[in-house]
């Protein structure tokens, strides 16, 4: 028989072995709950990406305690919106602001860059309203600085007279175009490190220009990158075509010309940090689209530019022949043949401009005093491949391929980037950045 104290040692005993049994339990249920609040902030402390137009905005979710967004609509008026808007819209500087703590954040950066929107200097617990406009095309912008907008019929006699303030409309593939014509004194453009000359704006809203030089000089060796054969031969109709094939096919884009190589290696070294604003659907046209013979092999052969200008002086925008529109890959039409968006003007845009085939003109935009290449296939004749030029005298002509004319690149801005300036000599358009 126990005695008393073994009792009350039992009872002891079993007393504190329930209570380190709690004691236990204690501790696992606070070190679950430890590890959920643990892997909970983690995820909270985790940067992640808000996905913008082009490129991302890094944050952590409780940066943001509300971001309200607003789209203008086609009355000018706002409204609420649940997504950020895509490309074509832009911030409203003035209106769009952050509250921290209800007070506005004054340092907090909002701007639309490139098609990005752009966020810096976000505090946590930030509060933010966005508010995004229609944004201004590149058509739109340049248009509110040439008021008047004329029409031509004529294009046997050329074009001379200063054409400031003034543009001229017709049709290309895409719709309107608006052309520069004469000796405008406003469509001079400073992009890349280069000065351009505004050929038209294009159909489908993007910027045609062609290359001036390093400085803003009308005239010389300095408003071309050097010369150049078109082809180095000449005694086939293939030799006529920025690109060409030997199979027979008049509009082939198996072989690059000379001068294809030439353009290229020029962008490739001056343009490629600049390709967010070069547009790759706008194209260039090289139409091969025989008007007499078969434009193959050492058949005498007039093609269609050679009728249209020199023969009825009637130039078009428009490009016959798709497999003749050189686009590049990422294009929606054409033939996606070049590497590179970059070409030459066509003779079609020289006679617009106010060019004239024999008849010489020193007095327009286009005038350099030298002789320099355009695109367009002229005639193959007593075994003779040759391209229409613009000649020393401003006049439209042509050169035989293997002749070595100046080189001067045309590209296309991009219909929805921004410009400043005043489009003049001392004050040109410059892209924003």
């Amino acid at each position: 028989m126990k005695n008393t104290k073994d009792l009350k040692f039992e009872v002891l005993e079993s007393n504190r072995k329930r209570i380190l049994f709690l004691i236990g339990i204690v501790c696992v249920v606070a070190l679950l709950v430890a590890l959920v609040v643990r892997n909970t902030l983690a995820k909270y402390r985790t940067a992640q990406s808000m996905p913008l137009i082009n490129g991302t905005v890094n944050y952590t979710p409780y940066d943001f305690k509300m971001v309200a967004m607003y789209q203008e609509n086609e009355s000018g008026e706002y409204e609420s919106i649940d997504v950020m808007p895509s490309s074509g819209y832009a911030i409203n500087e003035e209106n769009s602001y952050c509250e921290i703590d209800g007070e506005k954040d004054v340092n907090v950066i909002l701007r639309t860059v490139d098609g990005n929107h752009t966020f810096a200097n976000l505090q946590r617990g930030t509060k933010c309203y966005l508010y995004f406009d229609v944004r201004a095309s590149i058509k739109d912008t340049l248009l509110t600085y040439y008021p008047t907008v004329l029409t031509r019929s004529d294009f046997s006699t050329p074009v001379t007279n200063t054409t400031t303030r003034t543009v001229y409309s017709a049709t290309d593939d895409d719709g309107t175009t608006y052309y520069f014509a004469g000796a405008p004194t406003d469509n001079w453009v400073y992009f890349a490190g280069f000065y351009w000359r505004i050929i038209r704006i294009n159909g489908d809203g993007s910027v045609r220009l062609i290359y001036q030089g390093t400085s803003a000089n009308t005239t010389g060796t300095g408003t071309q990158i050097g010369t150049s054969a078109f082809n180095s031969s000449y005694n086939d109709n293939m030799y006529v075509g920025y690109m060409y094939t030997t199979s027979g096919s008049v509009h082939g884009l198996g072989i690059s010309s000379t001068i294809k190589g030439v353009l290229d290696t020029w962008y490739s070294n001056n343009l490629s940090n600049y390709t967010s604003y070069i547009d790759t659907n706008a194209g260039f046209c090289g139409d091969r689209t025989p008007y007499s013979g078969t434009g193959t092999g050492a058949t005498e052969t007039y093609y269609d530019a050679y009728n249209r200008l020199a023969t009825n002086k009637t130039p078009t925008f428009s490009c016959s022949n798709s497999s003749d529109l050189y686009t590049t890959s990422s294009s929606s039409k054409g033939n996606k043949a070049l590497s590179y968006p970059i070409g030459l003007m066509t003779a079609d845009e020289v006679a617009y401009a106010g060019g004239v085939y024999g008849t010489d003109n020193s007095s327009y935009y286009l005038y350099t005093s030298q002789n320099y290449w355009t695109m367009s296939p002229f005639v193959f004749s007593s075994g003779w491949a040759t391209v229409f030029n613009v000649n020393s005298s401003g006049s439209l002509y042509s050169s035989t391929v293997w002749m070595t004319p100046a080189v001067r690149p045309v590209i296309n801005l991009r219909s929805d980037i921004e410009l400043t300036g005043t489009g003049t000599s001392d004050d040109p358009f410059r892209v924003v950045a």
